[in-house]
């Protein structure tokens, strides 16, 4: 049984409790500094709250990357296929709970983060009941604006 929340536009959330399917997963992925830069300030942020710091996964990090290359070559900004996302995730990884933020034309990881803080659905993400989360931050070739997909998963 899986069970789907969808909060509109700027975040989405799929909570899964039996997903007997399974695939590869996605063992190598390489990090630029922006994105280890982004999940620090998170984890950061996390920690000067109490909640426990989340786990990197090259998996969910990789995920996040087919995004950002999704929203590139379709010149959107949006959360489209994030269920296809989302039960990879499960299926692959076993998570029970997996959301997303994303975010455009931000410089930096200070910019982008600083954003999210200010919106209380992404907020409620970053220090929401997970436990492990990755992150992809790409630049658009034709105009140089980043793209940003950070998926949140607790497994």
């Amino acid at each position: 049984m899986i069970f789907y929340s969808l909060n509109y536009c700027s975040s989405d959330n799929v909570e899964s409790q039996n997903v007997n399917e399974s695939s590869l997963e996605v063992t190598n992925y390489i990090y630029i500094s922006s994105e280890l830069d982004t999940m620090a300030l998170i984890n950061d942020y996390r920690i000067s709250i109490g909640l426990n710091p989340l786990e990197k996964i090259n998996h969910i990090s990789y995920k996040s990357e087919e995004h950002n290359n999704y929203m590139i070559a379709n010149n959107v900004v949006n959360h489209n296929d994030f269920v296809a996302r989302s039960q990879n995730i499960i299926e692959v990884l076993g998570a029970t709970k997996v959301s997303e933020n994303i975010a455009y034309n931000y410089n930096s990881p200070n910019t982008v983060f600083e954003a999210w803080m200010k919106s209380p659905k992404h907020k409620a993400i970053i220090i929401g009941g997970y436990t492990h989360f990755g992150i992809s931050i790409r630049e658009n070739p034709i105009n140089g604006k980043k793209y940003y997909t950070n998926i949140f998963a607790k497994i």
